[in-house]
């Protein structure tokens, strides 16, 4: 740093000065006044990216069927193994309220009513069209085997046995074959219904939906909507990744997570090594199934199934 040379003449005592004033200033007023915030780890880009957060729609959701249920009553489909979407009339929009980005040619001709459904690509085939429902580019090719098939009328307040009559209309004149209405069948009793199950999921299917004939559509869980399936399931927000020992070493040992009632578990079995090396992120939401609870009400053998849909 220059010093201040008390010499003789001003002008040598004025430059000096000047210099050590440079020196020493904080930064210039014209600066971008970008370079004066606060670092918050956090880029300009990553910020403005989505300033305001997805609105998931208002979804009927299914509660476990349980024996004694007088199923007479219901309707009966297949649970396909797909993503839940709702079609907003112009849009595919997933449970977590992500628009799905289908090519254009896919959504052609759907009716310009609401409709829920279910984007599928057959049995088993989960984790594929989930990965299509979450790319931002839409592959073409991939997409021409995909349908959406479609199981309710959301906005029309009606039974849903009148539902299922208006949907009947609504696709038989719909010009679109990537669209389908799920078949719906009725069961005598829980010994009919028990035998359909057997027989789907010897095909590889996930199990049977139950819809009460006289059902309302409601957003939430509801015993107007159950699912039948040989292995219980579940949902569950991940808390925390818990580290693998021994062939595990450096990947996922454990999911550590909390289901809707409170209750906190470890979840270590039910996962792919390209899972355990890149897990479900912590405050995602997980499927899990199990069989039964534990003494201490705790869900038994819970084991991992899948990140849920197109979050």
């Amino acid at each position: 740093m220059p010093s201040v040379v008390l010499a003789p003449g001003r002008t040598r005592l004025r430059l000096s000065i000047f210099f050590l004033l440079i020196l020493v200033a904080p930064a210039p007023l014209w600066s971008d006044a970008r370079n004066n915030q606060p670092d918050t780890g956090i880029s300009e880009a990553a910020a403005t990216a989505h300033p305001h957060p997805p609105t998931p729609p208002a979804l009927m959701l299914a509660k476990t069927h349980q024996a004694g249920t007088d199923v007479a009553h219901y309707w009966v489909s297949e649970k396909l193994d797909g993503v839940r979407a709702r079609w907003d009339g112009s849009r595919l929009i997933s449970r977590g309220g992500h628009v799905i980005q289908a090519p254009d040619w896919f959504v052609a001709g759907f009716p310009s009513v609401p409709l829920d459904g279910e984007l599928w690509l057959g049995r088993g085939q989960f984790a594929l069209m989930s990965g299509l429902a979450r790319r931002q580019e839409p592959d073409e090719d991939a997409w021409r085997e995909v349908r959406f098939m479609v199981f309710d009328l959301p906005t029309l307040d009606a039974p849903f046995s009148e539902r299922l009559v208006e949907l009947q209309r609504l696709l038989a004149d719909a010009p679109s074959e990537r669209i389908a209405l799920i078949e719906q069948f009725r069961v005598a009793d829980e010994k009919a219904l028990l035998a359909h199950l057997a027989a789907v999921e010897r095909l590889g299917g996930e199990g049977l939906m139950l819809h009460h004939e006289d059902a309302r559509y409601r957003e939430g869980r509801s015993s107007d909507l159950l699912k039948v399936k040989s292995k219980q399931d579940a949902e569950a927000k991940v808390l925390a990744h818990l580290p693998g020992r021994g062939k595990y070493q450096g990947m996922l040992g454990a999911l550590l997570v909390q289901d809707d009632q409170g209750r906190r578990f470890r979840i270590g079995t039910g996962f792919s090594d390209a899972e355990r090396r890149n897990p479900p992120p912590i405050g995602s939401t997980i499927t899990f199934q199990y069989q039964g609870e534990t003494k201490t009400g705790l869900p038994r053998f819970a084991s991992y199934l899948r990140l849920r849909e197109a979050e």
